[in-house]
């Protein structure tokens, strides 16, 4: 790697290479791996505007992965470093894909908007996208406020945990079709809540779904467009493999798609439990608008700040 980019830099990565090989283990040592971590992830980013050749970039990127796993799995107990990976490594690689989720959420939230308004304002709509059948249901359903015994919490936390996970999966594993599949699981998505919500509006039952979702709302449907965009990060590592083999892609990409899965899966969890244990209980309107207010900003405040200096 002989070129004007790689010479003042050579030294560094080699001395970084040095202490992968042998492990960091003293306070000094494990400090200037995560120093030369951040240098060659900035190294990384320069190389990338900076239109050196391909060789140089497949390098720093096996480099910056291989870093990034060895300071993040340093000598520190299991549930730290999880810890560390869901409540810093998460909003940080959710950060580095914001062109990928703003699209993820713009196919989310596009034609729910749009199925919203049509199936609120124009008769038939609702029908002839879910069925006059599940319309009745839903209608019996949302009838009055959803209120349930406690006693039966637990059982429905565990029912939501399992639907929840499995929309994300879908929204997620399909994405080594190519990428379509979370297109599609999006869009699906997005138009079956949508007209739900446009069509319980218009018979006067908005108000009875409103109390109910809006408490887990922020956390299970971001979570959604995030497993959405960890698909599509999939899907244009296996089109687009960025001039190397495609299990040279794949291989670089999983540490970032870990973070963005195992994210999404513990803002899952979360959705669940408040939909289990608190969506249904009879608490007063005032108390479940600040609930989720409190919930949307926790949300936006972690994923926008989590993992800043």
């Amino acid at each position: 790697m002989h070129d004007p980019f790689v010479a003042p830099r050579r030294s560094r990565w080699q001395r970084l290479e040095e202490l992968l090989a042998r492990g960091a283990q003293t306070g000094s040592t494990v400090s200037e791996r995560a120093a030369l971590y951040r240098a060659v992830a900035s190294d990384l980013a320069a190389a990338r505007t900076a239109g050196v050749s391909p060789d140089v970039l497949a390098y720093l990127d096996d480099l910056a992965a291989r870093s990034h796993h060895a300071v993040y799995t340093a000598s520190t107990p299991r549930f730290d470093r999880a810890w560390d990976a869901i409540a810093r490594g998460f909003p940080q690689a959710l950060r580095q894909e914001a062109a990928l989720f703003a699209f993820a959420t713009l196919l989310f939230y596009g034609p729910a908007i749009g199925c919203g308004w049509a199936a609120a304002t124009a008769p038939g709509f609702a029908e002839s996208v879910l069925g006059t059948a599940e319309l009745a249901q839903l209608e019996r359903s949302y009838a009055e406020a959803t209120v349930r015994p406690g006693d039966g919490d637990a059982a429905m936390a565990g029912f939501y945990v399992l639907n929840n996970v499995g929309i994300a999966l879908r929204c997620f594993a399909t994405g080594a079709f190519a990428g379509l599949g979370p297109l599609f699981f999006l869009v699906y998505n997005g138009v079956q809540i949508g007209t739900v919500v446009g069509y319980l509006g218009r018979v006067g039952l908005g108000g009875n779904l409103a109390s109910f979702a809006m408490g887990h709302g922020p956390w299970e449907l971001t979570a959604v467009t995030i497993a959405g965009t960890a698909g599509l990060r999939l899907g244009i590592a296996i089109v687009a493999p960025d001039g190397s083999a495609r299990t040279d892609s794949l291989r670089r990409v999983v540490p970032h798609l870990t973070l963005l899965v195992s994210g999404s899966a513990v803002m899952l969890l979360v959705a669940a439990a408040i939909e289990g244990f608190w969506s249904a209980s009879p608490v007063p309107w005032p108390g479940r608008i600040a609930f989720a207010v409190v919930q949307a900003v926790i949300v936006a405040v972690w994923l926008m700040f989590g993992g800043r200096k």
